[in-house]
């Protein structure tokens, strides 16, 4: 079957755990008005298809994260998260430094466990970096973690920052180390660090955006970045398919990417961590997404 967004058809030739979860992905409504200068990224990828995406992958939790044509209006994937179903989905939420107290609680309430400072590009981008350290202490109190696409030029350049912060730290697919740097880029070995200091998370997502070989190549020269975060805290990584992949226009096979797992590690145990024991823990899977810190 064919799944819009998605190019191939086969099932993972990994073998899925049970409770398997998609870390990274999102949701693109119609219902919901998009940012004029955004509605261009991607029409539409609906909650129906993703679930088709679902059934190819095997996957059956999903964090569903807000794409920037949205700005910081965060109906959309609170809209999913229950459709989805709650008890197996999460969201982490784009916002800006004046969202009010009633306004985080409503969204624990919905199933966001997180925020996301996509400051990739920053003129395009919906917060600031000024605005990721108090909103770090904030959501701290609530469990909830920040989730950062960042260049590995910003990571550098914020050092200092990111070592300040109280929250748990979520770096975006796999930290965008540059190719052909990769490990060899200051920024590597920072994440290192506040991954080795506990509290810091990556996710497993996105080759295509920083390798040179592409599709074709099979994404080999991101092995080493992988490789190297499974090393260092193979309890704090996550897998995500980005799905729909906005970025790209010849969309990957989505299957392809989830094998990718099984040659970054041979270790069945290690994979069982990255698809499902992991996430249970960052996102508090298997409690009510409407439970409110402490209880």
């Amino acid at each position: 079957m064919i799944i819009p967004n998605s190019s191939g058809v086969a099932h993972p030739a990994l073998r899925v755990p049970t409770n398997a979860c998609d870390a990274h992905m999102h949701i693109y409504d119609a219902s919901f008005p998009q940012a004029s200068d955004a509605a261009a990224l991607l029409a539409a990828a609906s909650v129906d298809e993703y679930r088709l995406l679902q059934k190819r992958l095997g996957t059956t939790r999903t964090v569903v994260v807000t794409p920037r044509n949205y700005y910081t209006d965060n109906r959309v994937t609170l809209d999913a998260i229950e459709r989805l179903g709650s008890h197996c989905t999460r969201g982490v939420a784009v916002l800006r430094a004046d969202v009010t107290d009633a306004s985080l609680r409503h969204l624990h309430e919905g199933g966001i466990r997180g925020i996301r400072f996509s400051l990739y590009t920053p003129a395009n981008a919906a917060a600031t970096f000024d605005m990721v350290e108090p909103l770090a202490a904030r959501v701290n109190e609530m469990g909830w973690h920040v989730q950062l696409h960042w260049t590995a030029d910003q990571i550098a350049a914020h050092e200092d920052m990111l070592m300040r912060l109280p929250s748990c730290i979520v770096f975006d697919h796999m930290a965008r180390l540059p190719q052909p740097l990769g490990v060899a880029h200051p920024g590597h070995a920072i994440v290192k660090r506040l991954l080795e200091r506990g509290r810091t998370w990556v996710k497993l997502s996105g080759p295509y955006l920083d390798t040179k070989v592409g599709q074709a190549g099979d994404y080999r020269d991101i092995d080493p970045v992988a490789q190297s975060w499974i090393s260092t805290a193979a309890d704090r990584m996550v897998w995500g398919s980005d799905w729909p992949h906005p970025t790209e226009h010849e969309k990957p096979d989505d299957a392809q990417l989830m094998d990718l797992l099984g040659r970054w590690t041979g270790d069945a145990s290690v994979i069982q961590k990255i698809l499902v024991d992991n996430p249970q823990e960052l996102y508090a899977f298997g409690q009510s997404a409407s439970r409110t810190p402490g209880q």
